[in-house]
């Protein structure tokens, strides 16, 4: 009784979330001609993108710096890539933040690190984005804009913000990143981290070889930074992906219940 009672409270809510945050058919077409890897899904999978951008819309609230405006097209750039990962494992994989800072442009942050020896070294890295435990998440609206980036919107490019941040926030969903998303059972666990640990150090190998690399090379940094860039090949570049690396592919593709090389 009590289930049933409590499906049908989250039904009316999604309703009126629904209502509220209607997405207008011009606005969802161009988003999906300006990002290409999303057109090119099925009708019945672009039906549920849709229903879950407006619940994400309702969910989320987007912050504007320095005068930047966030604008229905921009909200729903981020939303739609934002949302395709999730697309079968849902919405509550982002249900640890709320908030969503926007930039106009790339950002100086202040960072703080301790060497072997104890000493502490300051200095600014330039930033596009940044995933933090518990949010706020950052962005950076030129390199999401593929107006402004042309490159970003053909499939032959891998590089993708929304993607690549959204997948640092699925790997922290148990509050750490390490490359892996939380796996129920132990064996997963273990069939993950084989996989993508002896893929990784070929990865390096090859990046170090000077080969170019259809993942971007930036995911030899660190195994949590590779699956960043894994995931974002994944969505947007499939089929490529499943041709240079099937293992790798398969493992992403059981983990997200997609196959959008298929």
């Amino acid at each position: 009784m009590l289930n049933r009672l409590l499906r049908a409270w989250t039904q009316l809510q999604e309703a009126r979330a629904l209502r509220r945050h209607p997405i207008p058919d011009p606005l969802w077409q161009l988003t999906l001609l300006r990002y290409p890897f999303l057109g090119q899904r099925n009708a019945a999978d672009l039906a549920d993108l849709r229903r879950m951008c407006s619940l994400f819309l309702a969910t989320k609230e987007f912050h504007g710096v320095a005068g930047f405006e966030i604008s229905d097209e921009v909200a729903l750039a981020v939303a739609a890539q934002a949302c395709l990962p999730v697309l079968r494992l849902g919405l509550h994989w982002y249900d640890g933040f709320i908030g969503i800072v926007m930039h106009a442009d790339e950002v100086l942050a202040q960072r703080e690190q301790i060497d072997e020896d104890g000493i502490t070294h300051n200095f600014e890295e330039r930033l596009a984005g940044e995933a933090m435990s518990g949010g706020p998440l950052m962005l950076t609206w030129t390199s999401i804009d593929v107006d402004a980036d042309p490159a970003a919107a053909s499939t032959d490019s891998i590089f993708n913000l929304v993607i690549h941040e959204f997948a640092h926030v699925i790997d922290m969903r148990d509050g750490q990143a390490q490359g892996m998303p939380p796996l129920p059972t132990k064996d997963g666990r273990e069939h993950w981290l084989s996989v993508i640990s002896a893929t990784w150090e070929d990865f390096c190998a090859r990046v170090d070889a000077g080969q170019s690399t259809l993942i971007d090379p930036y995911g030899a940094e660190s195994l949590e930074e590779f699956f960043a860039v894994a995931v974002e090949a994944f969505f947007v570049a499939p089929t490529a992906l499943r041709s240079e690396d099937p293992a790798l592919y398969r493992l992403l593709a059981d983990f997200f219940q997609q196959d959008p090389a298929q």
